[in-house]
């Protein structure tokens, strides 16, 4: 108990910063709207979870040193970032279709696997560039690399549990029948928006040198 009450203003300030990074939507949330309007609830969780375990990457990451370790792979780093903006690409050139075509709406055609699904959340999250700002901020306030295990193993769990619960909020969001009624009557307008989204954030991913 004296170990945690130590490190608990460590924790909070830590976990303050992700939810900072969870509240302001980007790419995940995109992706999250996408799955969520295209496909409904269950894989739009499913995505929150690839998302999840992509923060428990990146918050340890944050306890190794990210700021080090990223510097010592900044060409793969910059494999990762250009294969995400590629799929941002492929996300936006679906979305741009939508709009255009207005193919009927079926969630039950074409299935796409729970696997993948998850993984299209956890590389996301793991390319995403404000992900990973707010994972340097949390990492420039202090992190918990020098804690003992417990606190790095509660850190980290707390990291996914927040990412994890965030992002299922907007699923459940983004999912709901209101939500989904109001998509239908301007989908094409949605599908649209969206695309452009997806191209921006393809851009900056892949013009991003910080």
């Amino acid at each position: 108990m004296e170990t945690l009450s130590e490190h608990l203003p460590q924790l909070l300030l830590g976990w303050s910063i992700q939810w900072m990074g969870v509240l302001s939507p980007g790419p995940g949330v995109a992706l999250i709207m996408a799955v969520a309007t295209s496909r409904g609830r269950g894989p739009a969780v499913m995505t929150c979870l690839g998302i999840g375990m992509g923060a428990v990457v990146l918050s340890i990451a944050t306890v190794l040193g990210i700021a080090a370790l990223f510097s010592q792979m900044a060409d793969l780093m910059m494999i990762v970032r250009f294969i995400g903006a590629a799929y941002l690409l492929y996300l936006a050139y679906k979305s741009f279709r939508t709009a255009i075509l207005l193919p009927p709406l079926n969630l039950q055609a074409a299935p796409v696997s729970r696997h993948r699904t998850a993984a299209a959340g956890f590389f996301m999250q793991i390319s995403n560039p404000k992900a990973i700002f707010f994972w340097l901020a949390v990492a420039a306030a202090g992190g918990v690399g020098n804690a003992p295990l417990p606190i790095i193993v509660l850190f980290v769990t707390g990291a996914f549990f927040n990412s994890f619960v965030g992002h299922s909020a907007y699923a459940l969001l983004l999912s709901s029948a209101p939500f989904r009624a109001g998509y239908v009557r301007a989908r094409r307008w949605v599908e649209g928006t969206l695309g452009i989204f997806f191209t921006l954030f393809a851009f900056k991913l892949a013009t991003d040198r910080s």
